[in-house]
């Protein structure tokens, strides 16, 4: 531990100083000193006293509260409005209605000693938006997490949810996703539960004496189809503004098939332990007191939920510092400020970090600071739903945003322990450099530093070797659930998503619950506000950088490691298909399935499977060698440019302009217009949202998911389409090499 100590901080100074000149860096150092954690604090009390949803009296006094702050601080600030589709509930109903009656109780107990829980008449009730209306009674099968691999070993063991309604456990996908896959397989409604073993007793002591979910919470949430397109259902592609062409409802596509809604496990219980037929697979099996089966039968479940599909009115507080010298170079800040009840974890950690760097900036302007690119900051409404604001606004400002934004920075909840960094590689390098610069408030370490010392301790011993390898920490990339989508799969804007968190007491467990409130996270959460003092310093940081540089500090080398990697990876997926196949078909030929069948779990003999064709990757190859060159080559030119040298070398402000022009067009290069195969409003080819995952990300998802999905012929086109892709780059790259060199000249 303690070589790992000393020799990450010095692994990291390579990126640490790009994109800052002398005078840039000792504001950014006066920046860091202004976040306070009582200011923090006060925030979130404000914030997070009443419940503030999308449409809500409180969310419209919170946007012009936060509005306010903005233009106290002297920043111009406005609220820009959106009309969208938000249902809610008018009746909601679950009942066993054999072989003995229950009816859910469909309500979350106040907590004595937090009086939040009680604001009922202001609380969303549990239900899922975007839910159709259905009244159905139906036999009631247990899917496990209702994700297509369940539903591939219940065909095993002789299961069908065909005209069936199907319970399914909270977990391991998107919501979303487990309403989509039983209407696949023909069930007719859908229930999701919260399993204890996944955020309740199981897991820790539950609300008020633990942070863990208590037997009537209830997560509520979107099941909006939004790895087709998030935002409005109404106006796909288009801002939701009031005069917009709106779809009819029928006509909608992200609507979920079958009626769907989420229960409590204390809701549950009686609804699992009324289940015959087969026993659970053990790794299905949930911490209830009770034998998991799975039905059908002899459980029969009435299903009802009604909604009012009405307009709400969004609410985006969105505040600009105009750039000095290139006010059309836009660095955009965002986090929501809506919440499906009070939301202090969910989105208000991460709001308040927003706030407090928005305040340490306005003392900067009094100061005499004023940065060289225009700073947008951004509270969108509206998020839960399915990213409704932050979507609207970037749909209504494309051709701006497409002309002007270098970058976007998102955050959402955040907690305690280390910092989790995602997004757009070619910022990886600007995002090592801020972490080492930021300590860590419990161990003193540089924020970097702590988040390399975790991922090695996680690591595979190959894994542990490429870290300490590499002059920086790799960052995730980025598929859905938060507001950087539209600006990165939408229009091609290079971002990145920050929080901290792992050491907090668990916020699952009572995530889109009542009980996520100040009372809860002042006990359990970020109890002293130190991690969001670390966050608005992290990320303030970074968009001074941003801001300020003269040249944008982007850097291509992690880009193309990142890419081969993913390259690499569809490869092995394509390879390890083709020996299962072979592999099941042998043992078919074999016998071994008949010999081996468990007579007291009779599953049917599979069908031989045909073996995946070989794909032409030699495109995908040739692009890569491509990328790597170029990104190479411009990143060893940057290498000798020195803010000493920049400064002893002045260049006229066009030349500056037309370089970092080029600089954002790489990542504009990684997205088409013409989109993803069957969703064409996800326009990037290096990261998206699975169609089945929901929130996780699908890296090189034409290729990946043609192959996941046995389309061999598209797979081998997205092949070619994803070499045009890096070939564009490649060339966009290789520009701003040209540009760079012109400083020279």
């Amino acid at each position: 531990m303690s070589l790992a100590v000393r020799s990450l901080p010095a692994l990291a100074l390579t990126v640490a100083l790009v994109g800052a000149a002398p005078e840039d860096r000792d504001w950014e150092r006066r920046f860091r000193d202004i976040p306070s954690q009582d200011s923090l604090r006060s925030y979130m009390r404000r914030l997070a006293a009443r419940p503030h949803h999308l449409g809500s009296a409180r969310g419209r006094e919170n946007a012009g509260w936060i509005h306010d702050r903005f233009a106290a601080w002297g920043w111009d600030a406005r609220i820009e409005t959106f009309d969208v589709l938000f249902p809610t509930p008018r009746e909601r109903v679950v009942e066993l209605v054999a072989p003995r009656p229950f009816r859910a109780r469909l309500d979350e107990p106040v907590v004595p000693g937090d009086p939040t829980t009680a604001q009922k008449a202001e609380q969303l009730p549990g239900y899922h938006a975007y839910s159709i209306d259905g009244d159905v009674t139906a036999p009631l099968v247990y899917v496990n997490y209702g994700l297509p691999a369940d539903y591939e070993r219940l065909e095993r063991l002789g299961v069908s949810v065909k005209g069936a309604i199907v319970i399914a456990r909270y977990g391991q996908s998107w919501r979303g996703i487990k309403p989509k896959v039983a209407a696949e397989h023909c069930a007719v409604g859908a229930i999701i539960y919260s399993d204890p073993q996944d955020d309740g007793y199981f897991t820790g002591d539950v609300y008020p004496g633990g942070p863990m979910r208590p037997g009537g919470g209830v997560q509520r949430g979107s099941v909006a189809d939004m790895p087709y397109h998030p935002g409005d259902p109404l106006t796909p592609g288009r801002g939701a503004t009031s005069g917009a062409e709106r779809l009819e409802l029928k006509d909608a596509k992200t609507l979920t098939r079958i009626p769907v809604l989420p229960i409590s496990y204390a809701d549950a219980e009686p609804l699992l332990r009324a289940l015959a037929g087969p026993v659970a697979p053990a790794e299905w099996r949930g911490a209830l007191p009770l034998t998991y089966h799975l039905g059908p039968g002899p459980a029969r479940v009435h299903l009802r939920v009604r909604f009012d599909w009405k307009l709400r009115t969004v609410h985006n507080v969105v505040a600009r510092i105009p750039g000095a010298q290139a006010p059309d170079e836009w660095v955009v800040r965002g986090n929501h400020h809506d919440a499906w009840v009070n939301g202090a974890t969910d989105p208000v950690s991460g709001m308040v970090a927003v706030l407090e760097e928005a305040r340490a900036m306005g003392e900067l302007l009094k100061q005499g600071w004023r940065p060289r690119r225009t700073i947008v900051y951004a509270a969108w409404d509206g998020e839960e739903q399915g990213l409704l604001g932050s979507t609207e606004w970037v749909e209504a400002h494309a051709d701006e945003l497409a002309e002007k934004a270098v970058a976007y920075l998102n955050t959402d909840s955040n907690n305690r322990g280390f910092l989790e960094m995602g997004g757009s590689h070619s910022l990886e390098a600007l995002i090592n450099g801020v972490a080492e610069e930021i300590e860590d408030p419990e161990t003193g370490l540089s924020v970097g530093t702590r988040a390399r010392l975790r991922a090695i301790a996680r690591a595979t011993a190959d894994e542990r070797k490429e870290i300490r390898a590499r002059s920086g920490f790799r960052i995730d990339p980025l598929g859905s659930g938060s507001d950087y989508t539209p600006f990165l799969q939408h229009l091609g804007i290079a971002s990145l998503n920050l929080g901290f968190g792992g050491e907090g007491s668990g916020s699952s467990g009572v995530y889109h619950s009542i009980y996520d409130d100040y009372r809860w996270f002042s006990r359990f959460g970020d109890t002293s506000f130190a991690y969001g003092r670390a966050l608005a310093r992290t990320a303030g940081t970074a968009v001074m950088r941003l801001a300020d540089a003269e040249v944008l500090p982007h850097r291509f080398g992690p880009l193309h490691g990142a890419v081969a990697k993913y390259a690499g990876e569809v490869k092995q997926l394509l390879a390890e298909r083709q020996e299962a196949a072979r592999e099941h078909n042998r043992q078919i030929d074999e016998g071994v399935f008949t010999a081996t069948r468990d007579p007291w779990r009779p599953e049917a003999e599979p069908p031989r499977e045909e073996v995946p064709p070989p794909l032409d990757f030699a495109p995908l190859d040739s692009a890569l060698l491509l990328l790597g060159g170029s990104a190479a080559g411009y990143d060893s030119l940057m290498d000798r440019w020195t803010d000493e040298r920049m400064a002893a070398r002045p260049a006229a402000p066009a030349a500056f302009r037309e370089l970092n022009a080029r600089l954002i067009a790489v990542e504009r290069a990684l997205a088409r217009n013409e989109g993803l195969p069957g969703r064409p409003w996800y326009r990037h080819q290096i990261y998206a949202p699975g169609l089945y995952t929901g929130y996780g990300v699908k890296t090189l998802p034409g290729v990946r998911e043609a192959i996941e999905q046995r389309r061999w012929d598209e797979a081998q086109a997205q092949i070619a389409r994803l070499a045009d892709v890096l070939g564009a780059a490649a060339r966009a790259i290789d520009e701003a090499a040209t540009a760079l060199r012109r400083l020279e000249a």
